[in-house]
């Protein structure tokens, strides 16, 4: 694709990335076919390629409107795109940097920027969210049923006493998952202690800078990213192994941070050195001999596992949990358009709600058509999202391999 970037934005390194990026995709229109926003509306603007034409008339000088802004706003950035894409190019970054540069130019209306303002100054900060959640558990009684269903139900620890081994691997505890869900790395560090492995935490780390950095944030974002290579690093110097992250949505962005700080000098090198360490958990048990932890003699339950986008398109690690869930003996149903978004998508489903409300119905006619026990995912916000209008229960795959395993 030819372009012509105007000379206000060549001095931004953004924009230079988005410039080859542009240059990359041959117009083939492959991606529609998978984008889960155009097979809704089947509107070009709708779709990844018609995104990347406005995004390119953008930079080279024409008109921004609310229009544009609204288009790019219904992107899921779930990277489906990419994956159909023969040509490689990185759409997600593209639809970020175009987003960052329209927001700039196009003003949202008071009710949009107190929202955005107010999601990326809670959720990324778990004691902050944890209030919230509170209040909301002691109103549940009397919330709307609409309300209620999206308020999950908090869940009970079982927590085990961490021994300490001589394989160290650092953890991500995440946001909303440490206050929602904090069984999941609970699970982890348990199955992990069968290998051998102790998972350790660094209580400076924080939120990966998925929030900000996805709400048109990018130096906020960056400062998140930052903070927790500095709160990493002394534990990568003393030889962690891997940096451990549990929910795929964090785990895409922290494998960006290269990407993310190539432009900064004080960090650049460092930030490689973290996305070269940071792992899914799939990828560390795929790799393990998980034959040493001992099966519970049990009827295994049928499982229909939703690959979230941020795994399968973002990490590129489709087939790995399930491969893992196959192995460990569990009954996997056929999932219909297992490629497509649930409609999460972190802020998307508070942001987008109608149209994050019918992926969501379409995702789970697909996963309950088998009628499976339990529907399982890897990420914290499919989790939730999925749960509000499930009718089985929903959990993060490691529960089910950790209450599988003795």
């Amino acid at each position: 694709m030819q372009t012509n970037i105007i000379n206000k934005f060549k001095a931004n390194p953004r924009t230079k990335d988005a410039e080859v990026i542009l240059r990359s995709c041959v117009h083939c229109g492959f991606c529609t076919a998978t984008c889960p926003t155009y097979q809704l509306l089947g509107d070009e603007l709708d779709g990844p390629r018609g995104r990347i034409y406005l995004i390119k008339q953008v930079l080279e000088g024409n008109n921004i409107t609310a229009k544009t802004q609204t288009h790019l706003d219904r992107c899921l950035t779930c990277r489906s795109c990419e994956t159909t894409c023969p040509s490689g190019v990185r759409y997600g970054r593209l639809v970020e940097i175009g987003r960052e540069i329209v927001d700039q130019q196009v003003p949202r209306n008071f009710m949009q920027t107190m929202q955005r303002m107010l999601l990326r100054k809670i959720v990324p900060y778990p004691q902050r969210f944890a209030v919230l959640f509170k209040i909301g558990q002691l109103f549940r009684p009397i919330l709307p049923a609409s309300l209620k269903q999206k308020l999950p139900a908090p869940q009970p620890l079982n927590n085990t006493a961490v021994a300490i081994k001589e394989r160290k691997m650092l953890v991500l505890q995440g946001c909303v998952q440490s206050v929602v869900t904090p069984q999941t790395n609970q699970a982890a560090a348990r199955i992990l202690q069968k290998l051998d492995i102790e998972l350790i935490s660094a209580p400076k780390a924080g939120c990966c800078g998925a929030v900000s950095h996805h709400l048109s944030a990018p130096e906020e974002g960056l400062e998140f990213m930052r903070r927790n290579i500095d709160a990493w690093w002394p534990y990568i110097e003393k030889g962690a192994e891997a940096i451990v992250i549990t929910a795929s949505g964090c785990g895409t962005v922290v494998k960006d941070y290269a990407e993310l700080l190539k432009h900064d000098t004080h960090y650049a090198a460092k930030a490689k050195q973290v996305s070269e360490l940071t792992k899914d958990i799939s990828e560390i048990l795929r790799d393990e001999n998980l034959s040493i932890a001992k099966k519970i003699n049990q009827p295994l339950v049928k499982v229909a596992f939703h690959s979230p986008c941020t795994l399968q398109h973002g990490q590129k690690l489709n087939g790995v949990v399930e491969r893992i869930l196959d192995n460990a003996g569990f009954t996997l149903t056929k999932v219909q358009d297992g490629h497509l978004c649930c409609g999460s998508a972190g802020t998307y489903s508070i942001l987008q709600p109608t149209l994050s409300q019918q992926l969501l119905s379409n995702k789970l006619s697909a996963l309950q058509s088998e009628q499976p026990d339990v529907i399982a995912s890897a990420n914290i916000g499919c989790q939730m999202h999925m749960a509000s209008k499930a009718d089985v229960p929903v959990k993060h795959w490691l529960e089910l391999l950790d209450e599988h395993l003795v």
